[in-house]
């Protein structure tokens, strides 16, 4: 059986990704691309690189006919999209890679984002979208909320060893670096090449960025009581790829053998040898994550690092695995690209 897929926001680079990623899923044929500034426009046209790939146009969203399509990928901004989405037909099933449905609490939605949420009853239902913690609530799913890239970074790094009690978790530090591509497409000042060039920087400094109220929402949950983590992401001059170095008081061989267990049946989750770090370099283009877990040099402290590309496993890779589920397809079809090296 082939599905019928729309992409909402397919001119910006989550929306080009799930292109790539659906052009050879055997399973799934694009019917309609949305995107409201470019409309009128070929996929050629806004990325040269699909060109060979035979593609609708891309149109506006009172265009699409949605009564055609099995499941549809929204990738617009957030506040956008809950009111896209709130507007679509009720049976439809929704991958959202936006942050307006992560947050389970309205409330907590509306101090980190500075506005209410204007879609309540789709918020009830949304299903969290860390593939390997919620798959089968995933399955069954109407509306799933994809993660923000570095929540679901940091989350790989740590949700086993905070469910197996094996570290201190009121001293949990998380130092990220992410590519230039993870601030979206629009033109913006501070990510010129020659203003970001050569150099990297800190941001979201102090407990602002948005994504720790993903691991307030789900490390608290695992552990059962409060659970806040210091945070601090680097905008690297890359283009895509993110690197989260996690420093954690725990056994490190304990928490090697904890992932490792974890993960062992996870096809794109990869424990890395005792000792041995993950790079970007290694996941670039991909849907995998590689952990590596190191001891420090003073005893009881250990160093765990994740690496992923924030557009493929932290996005638009994510939000496919999710929609093989839902759809009923086999959780890895579309995904099992090798990285791209060098």
């Amino acid at each position: 059986m082939t599905h019928d897929i729309a992409i909402l926001g397919a001119s910006g680079y989550t929306g080009a990704e799930l292109v790539r990623l659906i052009a050879t899923h055997p399973g799934m044929r694009i019917k309609a691309l949305g995107a409201n500034s470019k409309a009128g426009q070929s996929m050629a046209e806004v990325f040269p690189h699909l060109r060979h790939l035979d593609l609708p146009d891309l149109v506006t969203i009172d265009e699409i006919d949605f009564s055609a399509i099995d499941l549809c990928f929204c990738a617009l901004p957030h506040a956008t999209s809950q009111e896209v989405i709130a507007s679509l037909p009720k049976d439809l099933k929704i991958v959202d890679l936006s942050a307006d449905f992560r947050l389970r609490d309205p409330a907590v939605y509306e101090k980190w984002y500075g506005n209410k949420h204007a879609a309540l009853d789709c918020q009830s239902e949304a299903v969290y979208g860390l593939t390997e913690f919620y798959r089968d609530e995933i399955r069954s799913a109407r509306l799933v909320a994809g993660t923000g890239c570095n929540a679901a970074t940091g989350q790989y790094a740590l949700r086993p060893l905070i469910a197996g009690g094996l570290i201190d978790l009121d001293d949990i530090i998380i130092d990220l670096k992410t590519g230039v591509s993870g601030a979206g497409r629009s033109l913006k000042e501070n990510l010129l090449h020659a203003e970001l060039s050569e150099g990297t920087h800190a941001y979201g400094v102090g407990g602002t960025h948005r994504h720790l109220a993903e691991f307030d929402q789900e490390f608290s949950a695992i552990a059962g009581r409060p659970v806040q983590v210091q945070f601090t992401p680097h905008l690297l001059p890359a283009n895509r790829g993110i690197l989260a170095t996690v420093y954690v008081k725990g056994g490190a061989a304990e928490i090697h053998g904890a992932l490792s267990r974890a993960y062992a049946e996870e096809p794109f989750l990869q424990v890395l040898p005792f000792g041995q770090t993950p790079s970007t370099r290694h996941i670039r283009g991909s849907n995998f994550c590689h952990l590596g877990v190191s001891g420090d040099r003073v005893p009881g402290r250990a160093i765990v690092i994740a690496a992923l590309d924030n557009l493929t496993k932290g996005s638009s890779g994510q939000a496919l695995q999710n929609a093989n589920l839902m759809l009923g397809e086999n959780e890895t079809t579309g995904l099992m690209l090798a990285p791209v090296f060098p």
